[in-house]
């Protein structure tokens, strides 16, 4: 834990990288704060819960974690998990399983699970990211083309046939500006300006609803301050409140009903699936991102560390309203190209929203819905990975197509706990139906007259891991031997594991081959593995089992039980 800033500190930073990294925390501030706000909507909350997401789980994070340059925050994958809990359990149940899942992570950590992204296939994770990625776009086309819709509730297939019988309530103003903002969000990248393109498209769109307003009469549309009100402490309002986060227990926030969702154990329960989905996922992102990250600074992250501070980020967050977080790809790669490379820059960035908050709020509540809406598209677009996706397709082996293609229906029509789960299982049988096709057990062809040996004896060639899969395949080629053999030798030199199931066969294979009278030699077996089957009870047997070192002493052999 806090190995990332003690790493910083140990190093003593100049007073040109505190310039950078403030620079850069500032930069970075201003990329999510709108980002925070759009993706704490598109969750089912207010958006002020990502800000204050953004502001606690920033710093915590940062300064508990083991990567020193990710930001952490609010972050498109989690809106596909999120969503479903807010529309069952309110805003208190959001909270508590955030919660929970920060006390998962930890546990996590401690039990040195950092190298779970290691064992997620490729396939998997570009199945599950395009898959949310579709999921938030379908979500975003009401507001982005005004739809006159009361809920989307349902499955996946529920919600594309609500907005499709809706389509013919297209508000022409929703629908223009939207369309605006995305073509500003398409277009301002090709200027290759330093002010992110989100910033200048949000604040185009708010323009021209503000202006159209002089110039139409009826010109309105939803914006951050029509859609959402507050009601903290006896501050009432629209939009977002100008205050600072305050603490709070998670279960004192409002559930589906309007009251305190409250503490109980059967809440727990009923919270237990969505916060282990929250903690897999979130530990799933930030270990990738900081992956990414070590590959971009050429800095390395402490992965259980990561863990353990993402936990306790996940903890501390939902106590002051936010909501979970996890580290944050597109903003950490922003934050390294413009010279992060120390916890102090999202820790600046944190500041920056706090300072945004207590002097923007009312300025922020002017900001389209719409508009919102079409940065969210945008961010879906990016995080499909739709090149890498196509990619895949084109040139991975049709098993790892499958698998792909497999995830990502899995993820858009059920949910993401489901796809990774059976993903990971499907790519976890075909490793093992490939590992079995890599174990071969083959008759070789021995010149008797050269070795002086008589045709009764055998020789079997066994190459790759010795399994569960495979080792019943060595025992259906071997039990198949002629009648009048009198020796079989196993050249074992190829085989690199020998598990349980392996040994049970090898007991097998003995006990049928002195059934039958059959002496058997196993030669080249590594010390370590002769050690297993003779734990096993398979040891030397005069004139029916030997062990030899080499190939000649297995001839010996056979030759003297002969």
């Amino acid at each position: 834990m806090f190995s990332a800033l003690k790493l910083s500190l140990q190093r003593k930073p100049s007073y040109q990288a505190i310039q950078a990294n403030v620079l850069s925390g500032l930069t970075v501030g201003v990329i999510a704060l709108p980002l925070s706000m759009a993706l704490a909507i598109a969750s089912g909350v207010p958006p002020q819960h990502g800000l204050y997401t953004a502001i606690v789980a920033g710093i915590v994070i940062a300064l508990t974690g083991g990567s020193r340059v990710n930001i952490s925050g609010p972050t498109a994958a989690f809106v596909v998990i999120l969503l479903p809990i807010v529309q069952q359990f309110g805003l208190g149940g959001l909270l508590v399983s955030g919660f929970m899942a920060g006390f998962i992570l930890i546990f996590m950590g401690i039990g040195k699970l950092g190298k779970l992204i290691e064992i997620v296939p490729y396939p998997v994770i570009v199945g599950f990211t395009a898959g949310i990625g579709v999921v938030i776009a379908t979500f975003q086309i009401k507001d982005f083309l005004g739809l006159s819709i009361e809920s989307l509730d349902g499955n996946y297939l529920d919600k594309l046939s609500a907005l499709f019988y809706a389509l013919p309530s297209i508000d022409w103003k929703e629908a223009l500006i939207g369309v605006l903002t995305m073509a500003v969000l398409l277009v301002w990248p090709r200027f290759r300006s330093r002010i992110p393109a989100h910033l200048v498209a949000l604040f185009v769109g708010s323009l021209f609803v503000w202006g159209l307003g002089f110039y139409i009469s009826d010109f309105s549309v939803a914006t951050i301050g029509s859609r959402f009100s507050f009601d903290i402490n006896g501050l009432t309002g629209n939009g977002i409140p100008s205050v600072l986060p305050t603490f709070d227990w998670p279960w004192n926030l409002p559930g589906t009903d309007g009251t305190a969702i409250g503490i109980s154990f059967e809440l727990v329960r009923l919270l237990l699936p969505s916060a282990i989905t929250i903690a897999i996922l979130g530990s799933l992102e930030s270990l990738l991102c900081a992956v990414v990250a070590d590959g971009m600074s050429g800095k390395k992250h402490n992965p259980n560390d990561e863990l353990i501070g993402q936990g306790i980020g996940n903890i501390i967050a939902p106590l002051f309203g936010g909501i979970p977080a996890t580290a944050a790809i597109a903003r950490t790669a922003a934050n390294i190209k413009l010279g992060g490379s120390l916890p102090l820059s999202s820790v600046i960035h944190s500041v920056f929203i706090v300072v945004s908050i207590l002097l923007l709020a009312p300025l922020l509540s002017y900001i389209p819905m719409a508009s919102m809406a079409a940065l969210l598209l945008i961010v879906a677009w990016n995080m499909s990975e739709a090149k890498h996706f196509v990619r895949t397709i084109k040139v991975a082996p049709r098993d790892d197509v499958l698998v792909l293609i497999l995830c990502f229906l899995l993820t858009v029509l059920f949910d993401m706990t489901v796809a990774v789960a059976v993903g990971i299982g499907l790519a976890a049988m075909l490793f093992i139906r490939r590992s079995i096709s890599l174990s071969q057990v083959s008759m070789v062809e021995v010149d008797h007259a050269k070795y002086d040996l008589p045709n009764s004896i055998v020789v079997y060639d066994i190459n790759g891991p010795l399994f569960f899969g495979s080792a019943q395949k060595a025992l259906t080629t071997i039990a198949a031997v002629r009648s009048d053999l009198r020796v079989v030798i196993l050249d074992m030199s190829d085989v690199t594991l020998l598990d349980m199931s392996a040994i049970v066969v090898m007991e097998s294979i003995v006990a049928d081959l002195q059934n039958k009278n059959i002496g058997l030699v196993i030669g080249n077996l590594s010390p370590q593995m002769i050690l297993k089957l003779k734990r096993a009870g398979i040891r030397k047997q005069s004139g029916k089992l030997f062990f030899s070192r080499t190939l000649d002493h297995s001839f010996e052999a056979a030759r003297k039980m002969l």
